[in-house]
């Protein structure tokens, strides 16, 4: 009898990904469009910064390597559920397996974790250029730019790595559809044949602290930063300050806004279908949006990406 409820308790090896199927057919077909040419771009957006900051010695300054590797971590973020979610459009088969559920999770919110870390330690630079202008090269050492990156990542993942101890002790032995277009954690807590709520509430306290320790982190940033601006002497220097600081707002507000509708709430007032359009936000957006509001308005990226743009044209139409 034992043998028989471990086998049930294991029997699900794959998932089925609801996604937007609800939806009408042509809706549907422009969705994909739409999310296959904002990935397209996403990727292309975030490489030409990388590469951009790497050959261009006059970006070899802290805030473009930390931007830099913001978007090395957005190409991955935006990579763990929009391809799935693509592909899912146009198949039949909307499974995804046991395995890859559990990876999909673990680098979702390991990843997303990591990028709240680099969130602070780039609103912490911007704080010390401003704020601590004259002290700003002794405080953001390189050696300092790198310790803080590689803690970011390693800290990261490693606390991810414990949440998802906590999430393999689930067993799945009922239905396997996930009313979502990745695997998330609520849909998962759903599935479960398990008592989840203490799991649940583990991993609703872990995930809340990280979203709201690194916002008020930033926010204490951008907040010195603010009223650093107000001392400027003159209007146009001002006005410069928050229209930098103004595109950067508006990025965290995407993005922590969003994760505090999906995971800093309690769960019994959220909606699988209200989350799959907010995660939209988080997962497709802002990966998208983040090439514009951090580099490509700064004026030395740009002109560093018109004059890469000409020597490349130069040496491919070498007559024209």
């Amino acid at each position: 009898m034992l043998d028989m409820e471990d086998r049930n308790e294991t029997a699900v090896s794959e998932f089925i990904l609801l996604g937007f199927s609800s939806l009408h057919e042509k809706l549907q077909i422009f969705l994909f469009l739409v999310l296959l040419l904002t990935y397209l771009f996403t990727v292309t957006g975030n490489v030409i910064i990388i590469f951009i900051v790497w050959v261009d010695r006059r970006l070899h300054f802290p805030m473009y390597f930390f931007i830099a590797n913001l978007s090395f971590l957005e190409i991955w973020f935006t990579s763990v559920t929009s391809p799935k979610l693509i592909v899912n459009f146009m198949s039949i088969n909307q499974t995804i397996s046991f395995n890859g559920c559990m990876a999909q999770s673990y680098f979702y919110f390991a990843l997303g974790a990591t990028e709240f870390c680099l969130l602070v330690v780039m609103s912490f630079d911007r704080y010390a250029a401003i704020c601590r202008p004259l002290q700003y090269a002794t405080i953001m050492t390189q050696r300092l730019c790198i310790q803080l990156v590689l803690g970011s990542w390693v800290g990261s993942f490693t606390v991810i790595s414990f949440r998802m101890l906590l999430i393999s002790n689930l067993r799945f032995c009922g239905p396997n559809v996930i009313n979502h277009f990745f695997c998330d954690s609520s849909p998962l807590f759903q599935l479960s044949c398990t008592d989840t709520r203490e799991v649940s509430r583990m991993d609703s306290i872990l995930i809340s602290n990280i979203v709201l320790s690194s916002l008020c982190l930033t926010m204490l940033s951008y907040g010195s930063i603010f009223f650093s601006i107000l001392r400027i002497p003159t209007a146009t220097g001002r006005q410069k300050a928050f229209s930098t600081c103004g595109s950067h707002l508006t990025a965290l507000a995407i993005v922590y806004g969003s994760c505090i509708v999906l995971y800093a709430r309690p769960s019994g007032n959220s909606s699988l279908d209200v989350n799959k359009g907010v995660a939209l936000l988080n997962t497709v957006m802002y990966p998208f949006l983040n090439p514009f509001i951090y580099s490509l308005r700064n004026k030395t990226v740009k002109l560093a990406l018109g004059e890469t743009f000409s020597r490349s044209t130069t040496k491919l139409f070498p007559n024209r």
